[in-house]
């Protein structure tokens, strides 16, 4: 006779993982809460008295093989700031402020002050952005993931006036793409940082005593107190998260048909974490896999460009500026 136990599941561990949670994700709690980390549920009472034509907004992401790097190295707790703020980002290119998060963390092993490490992550993210952290899952399978691997996703909701929604069909010709700064890769990329950096490299100092490691887990950039100061200031009609595909591939997805871009490169400061991976990589490559220190991309009016750089007091760059459809769409000049 055999148990679960046996099988690759402890229900002990994942019991204790929960009432580590609890208390860290009790913190984040918004009035609205109702039920949070317990209950197979969360519930959440929109107070739809606080607003005339409140709009969901939902996302869904993973932190993806920065994971393999996270974990071997211990450095567990900033995965958790990574999906927070990945997902705030995301919610954030319709207007929308975050109400609540729901995690899911799924393990070969469970070990609860990992897992718990993670969540605080979560938790510390959460709060910075008054979101609670409404429930989640742990999941133990030794069957799908490797020994010593985890996973970890996230899943977002926000919310926005209807009114207030970023409509990117005003983009017009000659808008200017205003950039803001990435701190590294963020959370994509690593499939290919991990093939061509070799291992005994991470150690390297790569810019003021950071180390190539430090640079690669830095903690995704979160863009929602900067794009709340430029809409307080100006018209913002496009908002494009540089993820996956980098400047190329996303920057696409908020132009109306008949429009294209062309970027400037050397407009904004690189982290130094590009250049060290520039000889590994193709150039071509380089755009299409990371943001190349562009985190999230604002488009405005012309006329309102030098108000909204002065509105994030020098954070943010010009970097661009929307032209006629051409191929390849986004144009990237030296």
């Amino acid at each position: 006779m055999a148990t679960y136990r046996e099988a690759g599941v402890d229900i002990d561990a994942g019991e204790q993982v929960v009432e580590l949670i609890k208390p860290v994700a009790a913190a984040t709690y918004r009035s609205e809460v109702l039920a949070g980390v317990g209950p197979f549920s969360g519930l959440f009472a929109l107070e739809t008295s606080r607003y005339r034509q409140p709009v969901l907004v939902a996302t869904t992401d993973s932190v993806g093989s920065k994971v393999l790097l996270a974990a071997a190295h211990g450095r567990h707790r900033s995965l958790g700031v990574d999906i927070v703020n990945h997902c705030v980002n995301d919610v954030l290119t319709s207007g929308a402020d975050p109400l609540f998060f729901l995690d899911y963390v799924g393990v070969n092993r469970l070990d609860p002050p990992v897992v718990a490490e993670i969540v605080q992550g979560i938790a510390q993210a959460c709060r910075a952005v008054d979101c609670t952290l409404l429930g989640g899952e742990t999941a133990e399978l030794r069957d799908l993931y490797a020994n010593g691997t985890y996973d970890v996703a996230g899943f977002m909701v926000g919310v926005v006036e209807r009114d207030r929604l970023i409509d990117t069909t005003e983009i017009r010709e000659g808008d200017v793409l205003l950039g803001l700064p990435s701190n590294g890769l963020h959370t994509n990329g690593y499939s290919l940082a991990r093939r061509v950096i070799p291992g005994q490299s991470l150690a390297q100092p790569i810019d003021d005593d950071q180390t190539v490691l430090d640079a690669l887990l830095e903690p995704h950039t979160c863009y929602l107190e900067p794009v709340r100061r430029l809409r307080a200031d100006v018209h913002v009609k496009g908002l494009a998260h540089i993820t996956g595909g980098g400047l190329p591939g996303n920057v696409p997805r908020i132009l109306p048909a008949g429009l294209g871009a062309v970027i400037e490169r050397g407009r904004w400061p690189e982290p130094a974490i590009f250049g060290y991976l520039n000889p590994f990589v193709p150039d071509d490559e380089m755009w299409r896999t990371f943001n190349m220190g562009v985190g999230m991309v604002a488009v405005v009016a012309s006329e309102d460009a030098a108000r909204s750089i002065d509105a994030l007091e020098g954070h943010a760059y010009a970097v661009g500026r929307v032209v006629p459809a051409q191929q390849p769409r986004v144009q990237i000049i030296e």
